[in-house]
């Protein structure tokens, strides 16, 4: 992660990841290109209303934003690559696997399930503007997913509002996890008809299609969540997931799903240190102590 101390240290940042120039950055949030360089030089301080616009244009975390858009600006850090903030190099990596668990009752009324026509603009966004997973957002394979499997698809909000992370996972019949596993189906690949009802399978696969939050705070309020679930759940079943993301290695290791395959080819493409990766496993040894 990048400490920034400035609104406009971020923006030139932001811009330069995401190859785009100030024209083209004023266009997005509705300014002339002159302001957009009053706000990288930090001579004048966003109002209130272009706050909203940069959140929804860039989908910065708000609190990222309102931190540094002050006349006495709080550092924080941030990275571009997983979209997470944190205001001290103590919350920059992800908790371990059992600060989870040791609060897994605690719940937020900020997270709810996926509403498709409210929330799809935003989940598309956010997934489409990544850097790290390379496919296009297949709107009804979420849509399916949601009807299937509501409890698992969730997304959660600020005390403002703001869109904040989304947990997608879908339910997927064998085989389609088969060519997954077998390096035989890109995720991109996924359609509808590789889904199936749960219900419907003695053991049923879930798949990580997207799990994200701007924070480890908000992290942990999908995390568990996400955990209560499977602790919850008295079937047998597989949990596997291809993510690109370098910063959840540790914690899917501290929880007993195993790393399957790497791909060293898309980790030099990224320029990262940790292998895009398959995983795969279930959450019950981890659990077990949880279960009566």
């Amino acid at each position: 992660m990048k400490k920034f101390n400035s609104l406009g240290e971020l923006l030139v940042d932001y811009r330069e990841y995401n190859g785009i120039s100030q024209n083209e950055f004023a266009d997005n949030v509705n300014v002339d290109v002159r302001t957009v360089q009053r706000w990288e030089r930090d001579v004048t301080l966003v109002k209130p209303d272009k706050e909203e616009e940069i959140v929804l244009a860039t989908l910065l975390p708000y609190q990222l934003i309102r931190n540094l858009n002050a006349s006495v600006p709080i550092p924080t850090f941030y990275d571009f690559l997983i979209r997470k903030y944190s205001l001290t190099p103590l919350t920059n990596e992800l908790p371990d696997a059992g600060w989870f668990k040791a609060q897994i009752n605690i719940k937020t009324n900020r997270l709810r399930k996926i509403d498709f026509d409210f929330d799809i603009k935003h989940i598309v966004h956010f997934i489409e503007s990544q850097h790290n997973d390379n496919h296009n957002v297949n709107k009804e394979l979420i849509r399916a997913a949601i009807k299937l499997l509501p409890d698992l698809n969730v997304v959660l909000t600020d005390d403002s509002g703001y869109y904040v992370g989304h947990s997608i996972i879908l339910p997927l019949k064998e085989e389609t996890y088969l060519k997954l596993r077998n390096r035989k189906l890109r995720k991109d690949e996924i359609r509808v008809s590789d889904l199936i009802n749960p219900k419907d399978q003695k053991r049923p696969i879930f798949f990580n299609y997207d799990v994200t939050a701007d924070c480890n705070d908000n992290i942990f309020y999908i995390v568990c969540d996400f955990l209560r679930y499977f602790r919850d759940f008295e079937k047998d079943y597989l949990f596997c997931s291809y993510t690109e993301r370098p910063d959840s290695l540790k914690l899917t290791e501290q929880v007993g799903i195993k790393v399957i395959w790497e791909d060293k080819v898309r980790m030099k493409e990224l320029g990262i240190d940790v292998a895009p990766r398959f995983t795969e496993g279930n959450y019950k040894e981890f659990l077990s102590d949880l279960i009566s």
